[in-house]
């Protein structure tokens, strides 16, 4: 057995030890780093070191921290409040306030289960309250955001486009950005017309009351992180500031001048999915270095149809991804496409797209971290019942979705 065929076998060990033992697959690609690197790649510990993703590490580290003191101080909550009074209160269009929260929260930095994490209680408990099907808000909640994901300033986005700078492949990130908004909110909008929400926009009077007069108000802390927020997205897009080292500068300003915050902050700061991202990719790095990934592009290009080799590539980022890490899995596959990528029969641009959206739209499953979070928020349900919800339509979207993203932008050879 070659070196790169364990690799491979130790790659898929990996994922299916996370899924079944509940153990964070960083941790383990970590492990299979230091021991695959050294006794089947010929790595030192310095050279395995060398392959930790440091700026990666910086962009998790900042932007949650960001947004961990944004719930802290009740940002969050205030942005919330906020955009149901935008709205009058309209039962109909509240679904659609959560997507779009999600989505601005995604796009301007909040990792993808951060913010899931922050409205999901919030949107299932309106929905057990005004009797909208929960499956509903709770896939508007997951695709909202997905839909902002993929923004050049987001984590998704910034790591795939790291990753796509990284390979020598073309990239657009605003093809990315708006490959994933375009997908998930078309599927939006058929979910919404499917579960119900033609029925709540025809309900005469269909509003809800007005909010106490204890909700959310600006105060200093509040208006000092929405400026903060506002800064990351000026300074990183037309400024071009690194994404991380600017969320944590500004964190850092905000917990210096409020530092009762910082406190609870610091403990937030989602360290598994730091740990989660930097393991995989540092183990991807190294199967890199041995060569792994040029071995398994040239025999995916063997498949001897390199855009039916695309569609498999997508297959297999929507089904590992419903049983585990969305941005983990992108960052195995991408690469992986590089070799037949430089024949040029496949353009890289929408290559990119498709398996970023293919390993991302299926995010609802109740396995993954997202799904896992509408179903524990859940309220008011048969929770079993509701499982099976979640599951059938995740199955369905594995199904559908890598041949839908697959005929949209990688037979149209975008690249």
């Amino acid at each position: 057995m070659t070196a790169q065929v364990i690799s491979i076998v130790v790659l898929a060990l990996v994922f299916v030890l996370a899924t079944t033992r509940s153990t964070n697959m960083g941790a383990l690609a970590f492990a299979a780093a230091f021991l695959v690197g050294t006794l089947a790649g010929g790595l030192d510990a310095k050279g395995i070191f060398a392959k930790f993703p440091g700026d990666i590490f910086v962009v998790l580290v900042g932007v949650t921290y960001l947004f961990a003191l944004a719930r802290a101080n009740g940002t969050t909550d205030w942005l919330v409040s906020a955009a149901v009074r935008a709205v009058g209160g309209r039962i109909a269009l509240i679904p659609w306030v959560m997507f779009v929260i999600t989505g601005v929260l995604t796009s301007i930095g909040a990792v993808s289960p951060a913010a899931v994490a922050i409205v999901a209680p919030i949107a299932l408990g309106f929905a057990a309250r005004y009797g909208i099907n929960p499956l509903l808000m709770g896939a508007m909640v997951v695709h909202g955001a997905q839909a902002g994901g993929f923004s050049p300033i987001s984590v998704y986005g910034s790591i795939v486009n790291g990753l796509v700078e990284r390979n020598d492949i073309p990239g657009d990130p605003l093809v990315l950005f708006l490959a994933s908004l375009g997908v998930n909110l078309a599927i939006a909008v058929v979910l919404f017309l499917v579960l119900g929400g033609r029925q709540l926009a025809l309900a005469a009077g269909a509003t809800a009351p007005e909010e106490p007069d204890d909700s959310p108000r600006l105060d200093p802390p509040r208006i000092a992180t929405l400026v903060g927020l506002v800064a990351l997205v000026v300074g990183t897009l037309v400024f071009d500031l690194d994404v991380g080292l600017t969320a944590l500068t500004l964190a850092a300003v905000l917990s210096l001048v409020w530092p009762e915050s910082s406190r609870q902050a610091v403990g937030e700061i989602t360290w598994p999915t730091v740990l989660l991202i930097c393991g995989v990719l540092t183990y991807v790095a190294v199967l890199q270095a041995m060569g792994t990934i040029d071995f398994v592009g040239n025999a995916v290009t063997g498949v001897g149809v390199p855009v039916l080799a695309a569609l498999l590539l997508c297959y297999i980022g929507a089904i590992v991804s419903a049983f585990a890490s969305s941005v983990g899995l992108m960052g195995a596959l991408i690469p992986l496409a590089v070799p037949f990528l430089a024949l040029g029969t496949v353009g890289p641009i929408g290559m990119v797209a498709a398996v970023a959206v293919s390993a991302t739209v299926v995010d609802v499953s109740p396995f993954s971290t997202n799904g896992a979070l509408v179903l524990a928020n859940a309220k008011d349900v048969d929770r079993d019942r509701f499982f099976k919800q979640l599951l059938v339509y995740g199955g369905l979207v594995v199904a559908v979705a890598p041949p839908v993203v697959w005929l949209l932008f990688v037979v149209p050879n975008l690249g």
